[in-house]
């Protein structure tokens, strides 16, 4: 994974720890690079809410893209409500009443099976919206390492496999819609297409829409962009009937994070351990779940500098460790310690856990030296989560 650039955002020193801080430069500069593709290739990009749902930027990143998808009711209607634009839908399964709340403000919704397309047809169609329905489908097809991201592994739950295709009208349905990639390059795409057209080509020709899902990491470093719009413009001859769609959320959002923090206190148990006012479950879970190990301005690997400590979190729970750290000088009650790459999949996925404090929202504007906390958060946040 190349996502991760190095580099120091010189934040002022009088921010509110903990706190996420969004470069409000870097996040134009991303929506820079998506913009061009969707010129150049005539398709159409959408904000992933999974990936980044931080609505007080919106403003900025409606004007470059065409919408947002979301994952259920919930997600749909911050986009209404606050992006507008283009509102595309995608779950595992829809209940009745996701289904009453999701017509008024829904243009595409995506399917996980025909049994669901099925039950919800009629209300859709007799509803008077105007929405186009497509289904997820599944390549069998990903080159993805880790399990828990793999939405093609064997026995997925997620998309439609050819064989179920068989015998099936596809009678009312506009798009197709896959995914199958996690933080990849264009080549990556390039294959997966490949499975894709080979298996589902057959019903390209009657469809308005092909969605070509997230995964796709078109603002780190090293993607190769001029593969991806190759990619794109050749799929657009052969089927010049579709509109299509990208939807990542990672790629808005890449290098345009930190989460600042503080240690709290220095214990030693076999090694030296530094204790944050963080906690990686409650608001970096990915550190665990991927796992993996966030970059921190001014450190390195485990004893490449000459004191290294282990980064411990806040709750209780025994393995809330971010990992082992090496720093120039050592550490000290009191000092600050930024995690790079820090804006997607966090605040998205943060908790309350152990009543925790959750970190503080902010933009940080380099150009004109302009920082502002958007959102603080408190007891009454998380007390109004419980009954």
């Amino acid at each position: 994974m190349d996502h991760i650039v190095h580099y120091d955002p010189q934040l002022p020193g009088d921010i509110p720890s903990p706190c996420f801080v969004v470069d409000i430069q870097r996040l134009k500069a991303n929506l820079d690079i998506l913009d061009s593709i969707q010129k150049t290739c005539g398709c159409k990009i959408l904000c992933a809410l999974k990936g980044f749902a931080m609505h007080s930027v919106f403003p900025q990143i409606s004007r470059r893209l065409a919408g947002v998808c979301a994952s259920g009711p919930h997600e749909a209607r911050l986009g209404a409500d606050l992006f507008g634009k283009e509102i595309h839908v995608f779950a595992p399964a829809f209940s009745q009443s996701d289904m009453e709340d999701l017509l008024p403000i829904a243009h595409h919704i995506s399917f996980n099976s025909f049994a669901q397309w099925h039950a919800h047809r009629e209300t859709i169609e007799s509803s008077g919206q105007s929405i186009s329905c497509g289904l997820r489908v599944n390549p069998g097809y990903s080159e993805i390492d880790v399990a828990l991201y793999d939405p093609c592994a064997a026995g997925s739950r997620l998309g439609i496999p050819r064989s179920a295709f068989d015998g099936q009208s596809l009678e009312g349905i506009e798009g197709l819609h896959f995914h199958a990639l996690c933080e990849q390059n264009s080549d990556t795409l390039k294959r997966v297409l490949s499975e894709f057209e080979k298996q589902f080509s057959q019903w390209l020709p009657q469809m308005k829409w092909v969605n070509f899902g997230g995964g796709h990491h078109i603002t780190s470093p090293n993607y190769d962009k001029d593969l991806l719009i190759h990619t794109i413009l050749q799929f657009q001859s052969r089927f010049p009937n579709l509109e299509i769609y990208l939807e990542p959320g990672e790629a808005i959002a890449i290098n345009t994070g930190v989460l600042v923090a503080t240690v709290l206190d220095i214990v030693h148990n076999e090694q030296d351990i530094a204790i944050l006012d963080i906690s990686a479950t409650c608001h970096m879970p990915d550190t665990l779940e991927m796992p993996y190990r966030p970059e921190i301005v001014g450190a390195g690997l485990p004893n490449e500098r000459v004191h290294t400590y282990q980064l411990g979190g806040l709750s209780c729970l025994a393995g809330d460790v971010i990992g082992d750290y090496s720093f120039d000088a050592p550490l000290q009650p009191g000092d600050r310690i930024q995690f790079l790459d820090m804006a997607h999949y966090t605040m998205v996925k943060t908790t309350t856990f152990n009543g925790i404090k959750h970190p503080s929202i902010a933009t940080w504007n380099p150009t004109t030296s302009e920082f502002e906390i958007v959102r603080e958060f408190g007891y009454e946040d998380y007390k109004n989560r419980l009954s």
